[in-house]
């Protein structure tokens, strides 16, 4: 089976599973993510292992259940804000953790965990705001999170078949050398027309809101996408992880989510 085969397969499956948890219940998508979120902060702990940094995976996972469980659980109405404080606890407590191991790096381990849970976890669990628990037809609540994923995924997707087809000038050749100019704007362009018969359907938002959402998810998907591969590049791998046949890792498949969660998610709760 070649490489193309695979990465189709597997792209098949990763969306049915995605959009199939969506469509479920807004439950099922959060316990989803709550395992990728858990996944792909291990693989950036595996990554740091190249450089010689061991973060104390143990509480890295615990303070990452933490973390997405307190999101979540405010994002679904359960509990109030003020309770979000608690992870203002996470960073003090790594370095307490940092007492009782004997490392050459202390500082830099719980520095790091700490970079981990911002920019995997938390944009992760930020996802799960993006349901509208308001009254509608059931299938209304998961729009905005359908069409972030349609944009995300169809600009992707453009972007790689126009920068096959047509790419000349590179974006950013010293961190990604086949990411070009003309991939981005074919797959803006993709992305675009996206937001554009997305907003027919998923009537939430204006014709304009769902441009403006587009852009967004375009312009800060792109930096996430050359964030990841600059840490890559930082220890000297091809790929974060093999656990996507064909893709990669977590990192690898969500690297664009993780820079445009956050932007997105601050959008609607400004058009809501």
């Amino acid at each position: 089976m070649n490489n193309l085969t695979t990465r189709t397969i597997t792209g098949v499956l990763f969306v049915i599973c995605v959009i199939g948890s969506v469509i479920l219940s807004h439950w099922a998508f959060a316990a989803l993510f709550m395992v990728v979120s858990l996944a792909g902060y291990l693989e950036f702990a595996r990554l740091m292992k190249v450089n010689k940094i061991y973060l104390h995976r143990p509480a890295g996972l615990f303070f990452g259940i933490v973390t997405y469980a307190s999101i979540t659980l405010w994002e679904f109405g359960i509990i109030e804000a003020n309770l979000l404080l608690v992870n203002l606890l996470i960073f003090p407590l790594l370095l307490v953790v940092e007492l009782f191991r004997k490392s050459a790096t202390p500082f830099l381990n719980a520095a790091l965990g700490l970079l981990g849970l911002v920019w995997i976890i938390l944009p992760l669990s930020l996802l799960n705001g993006f349901f509208n628990h308001s009254e509608g037809p059931k299938w209304l609540h998961s729009g905005v999170l359908l069409g972030f994923f349609l944009i995300l995924w169809i600009y992707d997707s453009g972007a790689y078949i126009f920068g096959s087809l047509f790419g000349r000038h590179p974006m950013l050749e010293r961190i990604s050398p086949k990411k070009s100019w003309e991939g981005f704007a074919g797959g803006s362009a993709a992305g675009i027309l996206t937001a554009y018969m997305v907003s027919a359907s998923f009537i939430e938002f204006s014709v304009l809101q769902w441009l403006v959402i587009a852009i967004v998810i375009i312009v800060f998907g792109t930096f996430g996408d050359l964030v990841e591969s600059m840490l890559k590049r930082s220890v000297g791998v091809k790929d974060s992880g093999k656990i996507l046949p064909g893709h990669g890792g977590i990192l690898d498949r969500f690297d664009a989510v993780f820079l445009a969660a956050l932007p997105v998610f601050i959008l609607i709760s400004i058009f809501r």
